[in-house]
C-alpha cells in the first residue's frame, strides 16, 4: 500500500525502488522555487517535471522507476502536488516504484481561518498555507472581520484598524463560561502584508477568498464609526463571544446589533470598503457573510422600516435581501461572484442565481432553502457543522464524521452534485488562542477534509485511511507538528463526556491537555 493521503484517483505498486543521491537533481519545464528547497536544478537530472497540456489543471502523472521519476502536469500546481507525493513516498534514501493518475473530485477543497476572534499573524498563515500545499488543500478562506476585531487595512477608512483591531478584554473558559481575561488583544494586516501573503499562496496553487461579514457580525467597523449603526450608540469593539445566550443578553454590552440597512451612507461604506478588497485580493470570488443577522433593530429603526415599505419588502428578512442584492450587484459589475452563507438563501427576493452567487452550507439544521438552492442549479459549498466545524473538540465530532463524509446526507441530490465546487472545514477562533490547539484541531481533520475533497464517499475507506495516517505520524513528528493522538482524534475515550462539559462550561484546551498527557506517557 501506498501510504498517500489524500489517496491518488490511480495507483499501482511496481518492484525496487528509486535511489536519492545526496545531491539529487531535477529538471523542470517550469520554475518550481519550491522544488528547490529539496533538490538542485540541473539538466542532467533523473527527477523530470515535464509539461503536458492534456492534463487537468491539478493533476498529474507519475512514473518512479529505479533510474528515473517522470512527472507530467498542465502546470505548476499539478507539479507541486506530484511532488508532494513524492515527499510522502520517501523512505530514508528511497522511493518505491510506483505509476500514478491523480487529479482533485472537487475544485474547492479548502479551510477558513477565523482572525478575528484571535490575531495569528503573518507567519503563522504563511505556514498554515504550507500545511495546505501538504495536503493539496486549494483554498484559504480568510475571516478577516467580525465584531471581535476589523483585521485589515481599508485606506478610506483609517479608524476601522486604529479603533476595531483593538479589544480590551476577551472571553475565556467556554460558552457558558463568564471568565475573561483584562488583557488587550489586537492585530490587523496593513495592504502591503496581504499581498505579501497573496503571493506566497499563488505559488502554491492556493486562492485566498477575503471574508468581510455584512450585515451583521459588524460590531468592530460600528466601534470605529457609530453612523453605521440604526441608532448610533458608542460601541466598543466586545471581547465576550456567547451574546446569542440569555444569560449575556442581561450584561447589555450590545452585541446584537447589525448594520442600519436604511442609511445611504451604509452603503457608501459597504461598497468602499468592498472595492478596495476587490483591488486587493485577486479570487474571483468575495465572501460576504450574511449569517445570523438579528431582526431585533431593523423592526425598531424607522430608517429602515421605511425601506420595507418603500420597496414593498414582506418583512426584515426581504430587507436583508434587499441589501444583499445591492451588494451582489456592485460585485458582479467588479468582475466578482459573491459568497454567503446559507441563512442568505431563505430571503424569496435573494436575486443570487443572476450573478452566479454561491451559498456556503454550515448549519446544524437542515436547511431546506439551501438544498433547493443547489438542486435547482446554484453552486454551493459544503460546510456541514457536524463534519468540517474543525473547531469543535474531536469528542463531539470525532474524525470519522469528516473522513465519511457524503453530500447525499445533508440534501443533494446525486444528479446535483455539479452544482457542489466543493468542502470546506472551519477553524472559527473563539477557543483556538495559539499554534498548539490550531495544529491539534488542525491534524489529522485535514488530512481527512482533503481525501473527502479527493475522492467520491464510494472510493473512500476508513479503514484504509487510517493504516496511511499510521505510516505518516513518523514525519509529523519530525517536523514537532502538535497532531491529535487517536485517542483524542477519535474520541473513543472515557473522558468524552467531561471534555463536552468542559468546552462549554469551563476549560476548551481539555484536549490539548489530555493529549499532552498522552504524548508524555509514551516517551
Amino acid at each position: 500500500m501506498l501510504n498517500i493521503i489524500p489517496y491518488p484517483k490511480f495507483a499501482k505498486e511496481k518492484s525496487g525502488a528509486f535511489s536519492i543521491d545526496d545531491n539529487q537533481g531535477f529538471k523542470s519545464d517550469f520554475d518550481l522555487p519550491l522544488v528547490e528547497e529539496y533538490f538542485s536544478a540541473s539538466d542532467n537530472a533523473n527527477i523530470v517535471f515535464i509539461k503536458d497540456p492534456a492534463i487537468s489543471k491539478e493533476g498529474y502523472k507519475l512514473t518512479v522507476d529505479e533510474g528515473e521519476i517522470n512527472i507530467f502536469s498542465s502546470g505548476k500546481t499539478g507539479a507541486y502536488y506530484a511532488f508532494q507525493t513524492l515527499k510522502q513516498l520517501i523512505d530514508g534514501k528511497k522511493i518505491p516504484c510506483c505509476e500514478i493518475e491523480d487529479e482533485p473530485y472537487f475544485s474547492w477543497r479548502g479551510i477558513n481561518i477565523d482572525e478575528s476572534r484571535h490575531f495569528f499573524g503573518k507567519e503563522q498563515i504563511k505556514k498554515v498555507l504550507d500545511y495546505m500545499l501538504f495536503e493539496k488543500l486549494n483554498v484559504l478562506h480568510w475571516h478577516l472581520t467580525d465584531d471581535h476585531g476589523w483585521r485589515i487595512e481599508i485606506k478610506k477608512y483609517p479608524l476601522l484598524t486604529e479603533i476595531g483591531s483593538k479589544r480590551e478584554y476577551t472571553h475565556i473558559g467556554g460558552w457558558k463560561s463568564f471568565k475573561k481575561e483584562n488583557k488587550p488583544h489586537c492585530g490587523f494586516y496593513t495592504q502591503q502584508e496581504i499581498k505579501e501573503i497573496i503571493a506566497y499562496a499563488k505559488e502554491r496553487g492556493i486562492r485566498i477568498v477575503p471574508e468581510i461579514d455584512f450585515p451583521a457580525h459588524s460590531i468592530s467597523a460600528m466601534a470605529a464609526y457609530p453612523y453605521l449603526s440604526c441608532f448610533e450608540e458608542e460601541q466598543e469593539v466586545i471581547g465576550y463571544f456567547s451574546w446569542d445566550y440569555p444569560k449575556f443578553r442581561s450584561l447589555d454590552f450590545r452585541a446584537n446589533k447589525t448594520l442600519c440597512l436604511g442609511k445611504k451612507e451604509v452603503y457608501d461604506f459597504v461598497f468602499s470598503v468592498l472595492d478596495e478588497v476587490c483591488a486587493l485580493f485577486e479570487s474571483e470570488y468575495i465572501h460576504i457573510g450574511g449569517d445570523e443577522a438579528p431582526h431585533s433593530e431593523w423592526k425598531r429603526c424607522e430608517k429602515c422600516q421605511k425601506v420595507i415599505r418603500e420597496n414593498n419588502l414582506k418583512d426584515e428578512t426581504e430587507l436583508q435581501g434587499y441589501f444583499e442584492n445591492k451588494v451582489f450587484a456592485f460585485l458582479k459589475e467588479k468582475g466578482k461572484i459573491p459568497i454567503g452563507w446559507n441563512e442568505i438563501a431563505s430571503a424569496e427576493n435573494l436575486k443570487s442565481k443572476e450573478c452566479g452567487a454561491v451559498i456556503q452550507y454550515w448549519t446544524r439544521n437542515r436547511d431546506i432553502n439551501a438544498e433547493n438552492y443547489v438542486n435547482s442549479g446554484g453552486k454551493m459549498i459544503l460546510s456541514n457543522h457536524q463534519c468540517f466545524y474543525f473547531d469543535m473538540p474531536y469528542a463531539r465530532y470525532p474524525l470519522s464524521n469528516t473522513y465519511c463524509y457524503n453530500p447525499a446526507d445533508y440534501g443533494v441530490n446525486s444528479e446535483n452534485l455539479s452544482n457542489v465546487l466543493g468542502v470546506e472545514g472551519e477553524f472559527w477562533s473563539e477557543w483556538i488562542s495559539d499554534k498548539k490547539k490550531l495544529e491539534m484541531q488542525m491534524f489529522p481533520r485535514i488530512q481527512a477534509l482533503s481525501e473527502v475533497g479527493w475522492l467520491p464517499a464510494e472510493k473512500r475507506d476508513l479503514k484504509d485511511f487510517i493504516q496511511r495516517w499510521e505510516a505518516q505520524k513518523p514525519m509529523f513528528e519530525k517536523l514537532g507538528i502538535n497532531y491529535a493522538k487517536d485517542e483524542i482524534a477519535f474520541a473513543s475515550n472515557k473522558h468524552r463526556a467531561k471534555i463536552l462539559y468542559k468546552f462549554t462550561h469551563g476549560n476548551p484546551y481539555l484536549e490539548v491537555e489530555l493529549n499532552d498527557k498522552i504524548k508524555e506517557q509514551r516517551r
